[in-house]
């Protein structure tokens, strides 16, 4: 199976819990043994890429700027692409600068996803029934890539995807070991660093980063 083949499923999904108006958003980045799988909650329309008119890659964060500081002080990212993302507005990225963008994440060996890619117009919250309906097919994108670690974002996404009630301030640096059919597969639980939880990005970093200084 290849990533390729979920987003049929992706598509069912966002007719029925997304807005009508918008596309799915998938996922990008590094595909074949990532070092990190980022998984963050759901997309909105903020991501210009949910547009019916665009043609591009339709992956996260495409057209925003604060999640971009978070994996650039993680070194994550290259100065030039990191400056022209915060020097241009979001409906200035164009399908071939989203595809730039990507190809440094994938350089980067990272890979980033929601749990949910159902787009919303806005940043209202989505009930756990939502996310459940989501729960294998990320289940699938895991086993496809073969990350080394897979980073949760927030309470809610944690605790979904770890089947345990997580509180990230309880359980920070904490690994989660977690099976995915027979494979083990390694987890940690992060603060949400964008949002209403950008007070936390220092946080998240500093938890990244440890996490990081694990895989070497």
């Amino acid at each position: 199976m290849k990533l390729e083949d979920l987003k049929p499923e992706y598509d069912k999904l966002q007719k029925k819990y997304g807005a009508k108006e918008l596309d799915s958003i998938y996922n990008g980045g590094c595909i074949e043994n990532p070092d990190i799988c980022f998984v963050f909650m759901n997309p909105t329309g903020k991501n210009i890429a949910s547009s019916k008119e665009w043609k591009g890659i339709k992956a996260p964060w495409i057209g925003t700027k604060n999640i971009w500081d978070l994996f650039y002080k993680l070194q994550l990212m290259d100065e030039k692409i990191y400056k022209k993302i915060k020097e241009i507005k979001g409906y200035e990225w164009t399908e071939e600068f989203a595809k730039e963008v990507y190809e440094n994440v994938k350089k980067h060996k990272y890979f980033i996803t929601n749990l949910g890619k159902c787009t919303q117009i806005d940043a209202r919250e989505l009930q756990n029934s939502v996310y459940e309906q989501y729960l294998d097919l990320l289940k699938k994108e895991i086993e496809i890539i073969n990350p080394k670690v897979i980073v949760l974002f927030g309470n809610q996404v944690s605790s979904i995807v770890l089947n345990r009630k997580i509180s990230v301030s309880q359980c920070r640096k904490q690994l989660f070991i977690s099976k995915i059919n027979s494979k083990e597969y390694k987890f940690y639980s992060v603060y949400y660093p964008v949002g209403n939880g950008r007070f936390n990005m220092d946080k998240s970093i500093e938890d990244i980063k440890y996490i990081q200084q694990n895989l070497k």
